[in-house]
This record gives C-alpha cells, sequence and structure tokens, in this order.
C-alpha cells in the first residue's frame, strides 16, 4: 500500500475515535446513555487527546514530510487506540500509544535536524511533553496528573505553529525571547509538578497565561481580523481561543492543585476545548484537504458551530463555577452538538463542492 493511502483508514479511526470520545463524555456529565462498554467513561480524556488529536496531528505531519516512516505515529496510536477502545486500557494499546508518541517525537526531530528554529523546537517539546503523558499513563499515574503534559503537547504544538505562521511579521529577538520565556515558564511547571504538585501547576498556568498574552500582542491574528471570508473566520476562530487559554490559566494560578470536580472540569474544557478545539474549529478547512485529499470551501454557516462551540462552553463553565449541574450538563451536550455539526458540516461542504466540480 502506497503511504498516502494510509490516510483512508486512518482518517477512519479518526474519526470512530473522535465519536466514542465525545460519547464518552456525555457519560461523564451524567446523560443517562448506554454506556457500550464500561470502561467508556474514563477513556475520555486519553481517547480525546492521544486518540483523536495525537493521532490527527500525527498523520498531518506524516502527509507534510511524505515519508513512508512517518505514518508510524499515526499507525501505533491509531491501533493503540483501537485495541483500548475494544478491550479497555490493556497494556498493548497503551505500549502503541506511548510508541506512536515516541514515533512523532522522532518526525519533530527529524524537523527540526533539517530546520532548526524556535518552532520547530517548540512543537518538538511538544511532542515530547506526549510522550511522557502517554509513558506515565502507561506506569499507572492518575490522569489528573498527566493531563498537564497532554496540554503541554496540544498548546505547545500550536503556539509553534502560531510562530511559524508569524514570521511575515520579521519578529525581533525581544518577541522571541518573550516567547521562549512563555514556554520556559510552563515547562518548568510541568517538570517541578513532578516533585511538587501544586507550586508546579502554578508555575505552569502562569506559563500558559504568557503564552496567551504573548499570542495576543504578537500573532499576525492581529492584522487578518480585518480581512473577509475565510480569513476572518480563521481570526474569529483563533481570538476566541486565545480568550480561553488565558481563562484556563487564570483558574489554574488560582485554585493550583486541581484533582476532580467541577473547578478541575472547567480547567481542563477552557484549555482543551475552548483553546484546542478552537483551534481545530480554525485550521481544519485548510488541514483536512491536505491530509484528506478534499476540497472543502469555505461558506460563512461555519460561524454556526463557532459560536454554539463558545456559547455553550461559557455554559458549561458558569455551571462548574456557580456549582449549578443542569447547566453545566447542557452546555457539554451543546459541546458535543457543535463539534459534530462543525465535521457534518465540513462533509456536506466537501460533497457539494465534488458534486459541482464534476
Amino acid at each position: 500500500m502506497k503511504p498516502s493511502r494510509l490516510r483512508f483508514p486512518i482518517m477512519f479511526i479518526v474519526i470512530l475515535t473522535l465519536l466514542a470520545a465525545l460519547w464518552a463524555g456525555m457519560l461523564r456529565l451524567g446523560w443517562g446513555w448506554p454506556a457500550l462498554r464500561p470502561f467508556l467513561p474514563a477513556l475520555h480524556g486519553p481517547l480525546m487527546v492521544s486518540g483523536f488529536l495525537g493521532t490527527l496531528i500525527g498523520l498531518e505531519r506524516a502527509v507534510a514530510i511524505g515519508k513512508t516512516w512517518s505514518y508510524a505515529s499515526p499507525l501505533l496510536t491509531g491501533l493503540g487506540t483501537l485495541l483500548v477502545l475494544i478491550f479497555g486500557p490493556i497494556q498493548v494499546g497503551l505500549v502503541l500509544i506511548v510508541l506512536g508518541s515516541l514515533a512523532l517525537t522522532a518526525v519533530f526531530i527529524y524537523i527540526v535536524y533539517h530546520h532548526k528554529a524556535l518552532h520547530t523546537v517548540t512543537m518538538a517539546i511538544g511532542a515530547l511533553c506526549w510522550l511522557v503523558g502517554n509513558s506515565l499513563w502507561l506506569g499507572g499515574w492518575p490522569i489528573f496528573k498527566i493531563v498537564y503534559w497532554w496540554a503541554g503537547f496540544l498548546v505547545l504544538t500550536i503556539v509553534g505553529e502560531r510562530l511559524e505562521l508569524s514570521r511575515v511579521r520579521k519578529l525581533n529577538q525581544t518577541s522571541k525571547r518573550l516567547f521562549a520565556l512563555a514556554v520556559g515558564l510552563f515547562l518548568a511547571g510541568l517538570l517541578l509538578s513532578l516533585f511538587t504538585y501544586e507550586p508546579g501547576i502554578r508555575l505552569a498556568s502562569l506559563g500558559l497565561i504568557a503564552q496567551a498574552l504573548w499570542l495576543f500582542r504578537y500573532d499576525i491574528v492581529r492584522f487578518t481580523i480585518r480581512k473577509t471570508g475565510l480569513t476572518r473566520y480563521i481570526a474569529v476562530n483563533l481570538l476566541i481561543g486565545y480568550c480561553w487559554l488565558l481563562v484556563g490559566g487564570v483558574i489554574g494560578l488560582i485554585y493550583g492543585q486541581l484533582v476532580a470536580g467541577p473547578i478541575y472540569d472547567a480547567w481542563l474544557h477552557t484549555i482543551f476545548l475552548g483553546f484546542v478545539f478552537g483551534m481545530v474549529f480554525a485550521h481544519a478547512l485548510i488541514i483536512f484537504p491536505g491530509v484528506a485529499g478534499i476540497q472543502v470551501p469555505f461558506r460563512n454557516g461555519f460561524y454556526g458551530p463557532t459560536i454554539l462551540l463558545h456559547s455553550a462552553l461559557v455554559m458549561r463553565v458558569i455551571g462548574d463555577l456557580a456549582l449549578l449541574p443542569t447547566i453545566r450538563r447542557w452546555g457539554g451536550l451543546l459541546n458535543g452538538i457543535a463539534i459534530l455539526w462543525f465535521f457534518g458540516l465540513i462533509a456536506l461542504t466537501a460533497i457539494q463542492a465534488r458534486h459541482k466540480n464534476n
């Protein structure tokens, strides 16, 4: 099989994992739906991060590089995720996911070797965070301690990409030093949390705040928001996502050690849903044509899922902070609907574009 043909079975696993992760999330919120598998609710976070997002990022990098060996990462994480979905968090599935994150780290080392720059190093460190988080999961660490490493993977991948795109502004050395300082604070907090948890989380949260402020100040989104069409749509999603990153950092800084409960839920979803999925919504119309080989023309209707996603997240966070479980539950359900609406709209738009071209 040609490497390019691996995209389609991997994309099938990615979609299946997203659906399973969303279903697990609804169960965790308290909706009385069939559990399907008794262990599914506990797998919501791992499925979303290492199954859906990790495999998708690995596939995107493999397609961009075009090397056969680079497909090892999404293949391994995809297969590992399937085993976890079928049998639960068994060792062989977790080992495959760890190997997949190791393979992605190797991909970024390859990228840094051929193009050493601050943004490529940042994304490579992000992949390393994923490897550490998955290794700790394999080692039996509790999810609440692992999740910050998973956040590091996604946050550093995204901010590294934004730094790369901001090169058109010819950033000065001061802006690059501030970027490195923000990332350094976050990484120092992660490392410190391995030994003393609460101070480490507060320092990491300070790093998240610093990264959000850097993005507001130096990202090209300040200028692209003035454009029209797809460019403005991307900018809107980015700016809202940066707001959520800032909110997540503030929550972590104020509360420090978060283990479970509504505040923990608010922190998790400001970062993983508000920021990370905000970035997914922003970049999907550019990434999916390259990864899946489909054309997805922009339409104003894509603003609908964006509005619903973030409005529902405001509901969810209010429900968390005000201890209103019904509001939280409905906010979470609407979040899931927004994600399904968005990807359904992508599929519908792609089908319509294909028929129109034929």
